[in-house]
């Protein structure tokens, strides 16, 4: 169990920890000389059982709130300490504040100093206490008495036998989660390199699993494990840990940044929340500039409120925080906002959606998803996430929301697993066979409307039924319905298996003198126009021949008016393929090169490639897409 303190300035939170551990925590000189913590301190205990009570003293004085909250962070247990000479001071508002805010839903309450008052005194200050606690998540935690310099305390006595029983009835955290450690300290020794220390929020770790220091996203290796202040071979949820890291610098990590399995975070600069704003803090409006306290952060947001313009005082409501570099959190983490001058605690919440979208942030898909993401943190499970995802959830996607590996994931028995080229996705049955009869019945449509057209190319089929269904699913989707023998693939058409271009004998005979004419062109075949005169046929029958020509798959349209042989096709595919560079893209330059026509047409010939499914635009570039064998 982890034991943070909280308390004002100077009301005995090292001289208790030293009391309870016989560890002094304040390490740094200048705290020696002053008197007072700076900086997080760490103590451990050993328990009955030979397990570790692991305590982290936080600085009380108010210009060090940031320093608090980072250690306030993955604590299990909260030590409010107040001394009985003050009482209830202005930092011990705001500390309690804060522990409240971030859920710690379990405490004791320290009432130092009570050799210098007398018993009318401690009565009075039990009052404030109590007031204090009133209707909060500490609400009726025992208080004791204690004199920290005494030798042999019997409230010091009495608190630490509360700590171990305590301990003996915390509910492990799951250790089934993906690993992550909030960093709040870093250094390096001479001979071990970088070590990283924090909280480990979640899962396990061991001695060679590889990591990735977040948001920077770079790669670590695991070489070495204490855990609690001893060395291990593993590192769990809820332990203190100090990580020694190889391939990373230490000037590479800094507090604030996290230790995680490479699927938990997708860094971003934008986090949907739901936010409590404190009686009394006033009124928190678009655009509010805040300091978030969020694992071990302290960055400047601005709100963006989903609901109401503005936030009141005592209520809570969503919004999103807009931070101008990304950083990465979890569903279900809780934060802190205080004032653009840090000065004053405004309030705090549970992050809801860690990869929020800057665009239709309050439309009812959104709304029914920051929903179920609620559903699922108080314990409503993962299938209120999959049934308000209208085309399912990517296993990856899932993983992250979840903060949880795929194994360790279940769902109602109407869901499907799909394993496509570019991933797994999890969807409702019924949707997916939903999916399948819309595509069909567009195609239907389609035919009906267009009867000698040869069918419609992927890309604007998807636009008609699904234009927000992940490429990959939609692939996936028309791959099985050609595999059912429900639908059809012509050379780049989709079509009905029944769906068939009649060519009357007039056409058949003008097609033969045209598909020699294109294909004699080479990779510059005559336009419809010039075709015409060559045959001496009127312009728009050979437009409707070529057309049914291309049903059959004989030619293909590239752009309005210019159909290319098939094979001629083949051999321009051919060349794309082999034109992949390194990150297996094709630029238009190199392409115009190899085929060697005009720059206008190169890019007109790729822009085919990626209507129809063969490639897809990646910037200035095109890359071959899962499956490109399969076309032509």
């Amino acid at each position: 169990m982890i034991i943070g303190t909280a308390g004002h300035i100077d009301h005995g939170k090292t001289t208790l920890v030293r009391a309870l551990t016989g560890v002094d925590t304040d390490r740094l000189k200048e705290e020696k000389a002053r008197g007072i913590s700076i900086e997080l301190g760490y103590a451990y205990a050993p328990l009955p059982g030979g397990e570790m009570l692991g305590f982290v003293d936080v600085p009380g004085h108010e210009r060090l709130i940031h320093t608090m909250t980072a250690g306030a962070t993955g604590i299990d247990f909260a030590l409010l300490v107040i001394a009985a000479d003050d009482g209830v001071m202005p930092q011990t508002r705001e500390h309690f504040a804060i522990l409240d805010l971030l859920g710690v839903a379990r405490g004791a309450v320290a009432l130092t100093k009570v050799d210098r008052v007398d018993a009318d005194r401690i009565i009075a200050v039990r009052g404030e206490i109590d007031a204090l606690l009133a209707t909060s998540t500490l609400e009726g935690a025992p208080i004791f008495a204690v004199n920290a310099l005494a030798t042999n305390d019997e409230g010091v006595a009495a608190l630490q036998e509360h700590l171990h029983d305590a301990s003996a009835r915390v509910t492990a955290r799951a250790d089934d989660k993906l690993f992550r450690l909030a960093v709040d300290r870093v250094f390096s020794l001479p001979g071990h390199g970088t070590i990283a220390t924090g909280t480990v929020h979640a899962g396990t770790i061991r001695v060679g699993d590889i990591l990735r220091v977040m948001p920077a996203g770079v790669e670590a290796r695991v070489r070495g494990i204490h855990a609690n202040r001893r060395e291990s071979d593993s590192g769990h949820a809820g332990q203190r840990c100090a990580i020694n890291l190889a391939g990373v610098e230490r000037a590479q990590l800094a507090r604030g940044d996290w230790l995680a399995d490479p699927r938990v975070f997708a860094p971003s600069t934008r986090v949907d929340v739901r936010l409590r704003v404190l009686a009394g803090a006033g009124g928190l409006r678009m655009w509010s500039v805040v300091h978030v306290h969020l694992g071990t952060i302290d960055r400047l947001a601005h709100l963006v409120p989903l609901e109401a313009d503005v936030i009141e005082p005592g209520t809570s409501a969503r919004v999103q925080l807009v931070f101008d570099a990304p950083v990465c959190a979890a569903a279900g983490d809780r934060f802190i906002v205080r004032d653009a001058q840090a000065q004053r605690t405004l309030g705090g919440g549970r992050v809801l959606d860690a990869n929020a979208p800057t665009r239709k942030r309050r439309s009812a898909a959104r709304v029914a998803h920051l929903d179920a993401v609620e559903t699922f943190l108080d314990g409503g499970g993962v299938d209120a996430l999959l049934r308000s995802a209208p085309h399912g959830i990517a296993l990856a996607e899932l993983e992250r929301i979840c903060a949880a590996p795929a194994s360790s994931l279940s769902w109602g028995a109407d869901h499907l697993i799909l394993e496509t080229r570019q991933g797994t996705f999890v969807l409702v049955a019924p949707r997916w066979q939903a999916l399948q009869e819309a595509t069909l019945a567009a195609l239907r449509s389609y035919h009906g409307q267009f009867p000698d057209d040869a069918g419609v190319d992927s890309a604007r089929l998807r636009r008609i039924v699904a234009p927000t269904l992940p490429d990959a699913l939609w692939r996936f989707g028309i791959d099985a319905l050609i595999g059912e023998a429900r639908m059809a693939r012509t050379g780049t058409w989709l079509h009905l298996p029944s769906h068939r271009v009649a060519m009357s004998a007039e056409e058949a005979q003008l097609a033969q003198r045209l598909v020699p004419a294109i294909a004699a062109g080479g990779f510059d075949p005559p336009w419809v126009r010039d075709l015409a005169k060559t045959v001496s046929a009127p312009e728009a029958r050979v437009r409707q021949t070529l057309r049914k020509l291309s049903a059959q798959g004989a030619v293909h349209q590239v752009i309005t008016d210019l159909f290319y042989d098939a094979g001629r096709v083949r051999e321009l595919a051919a060349v794309v393929a082999q034109l992949r560079n390194t990150r297996g893209d094709v630029e238009a330059a190199a392409f115009r090169d190899r085929i060697g026509i005009g720059r206008k047409r190169a890019v007109q010939i790729l822009e085919f490639f990626d209507r129809v499914g063969y490639t897809r635009r990646v910037r200035q570039a095109h890359r071959l897409r899962d499956g490109h064998e399969h076309f032509f």
